[in-house]
Order: C-alpha cells, then structure tokens, then sequence
C-alpha cells in the first residue's frame, strides 16, 4: 500500500493508503503504485485519481508536483474550485 497525501494551499485534502494514484505529469497521465521508483514530477491541470479499499475518488487541479520515495506520494497541488451550474456560463 502507498501513503498519499495531497495539500492544496487552503488544506489537506487528503491523507491515507491508498492502492494507486493517477495523475496528470507534464508529459501525459501516469500511474504510481507501490514500489514506484523514486520521482519529482509537475503536474498539469486535470484530474487526479486515487484508489482506496474503499472505491476510487476524483479531484481535479489546476497544477501542481508531486514527489514519490519510499512508498510515500505527497502531491502539492492547486484544487479547481467546482463550478455552480447556475455559473457555468461565466467560466
């Protein structure tokens, strides 16, 4: 299993084990899954998709890195605010 913890400037978003994690490198999506090699990566604006015993959970970002070592992905990101549906116009 992997410790994943994801910060945005307003919060901890999240913080567990989970089994993998997507998410959207500067040259294209990629998995991490336990035993990943070490690795510091930007990230692009998409989604970021973890896997829990749980189920699968979504967040989409507007940028950001992540750093792998260790069985431990610590994600920086910058989270996209979701948009009201009565604004979608205004985007």
């Amino acid at each position: 299993m992997l410790q994943l913890k994801i910060v945005s400037p307003e919060k901890v978003e999240f913080e567990g084990e989970v089994e993998s994690v997507m998410v959207p490198g500067s040259v294209g999506p990629f998995e991490i899954l336990n035993d990943h090699a070490p690795i510091i990566s930007l990230l692009e604006k998409g989604k970021v998709e973890y896997t829990t015993h749980e189920g699968k959970t979504q967040l989409m970002i507007l940028g950001g890195f992540v750093v792998v070592k260790k069985n431990e992905v610590s994600l920086c990101v910058e989270v996209k605010e979701e948009v009201a549906e009565d604004d979608a116009s205004v985007q």
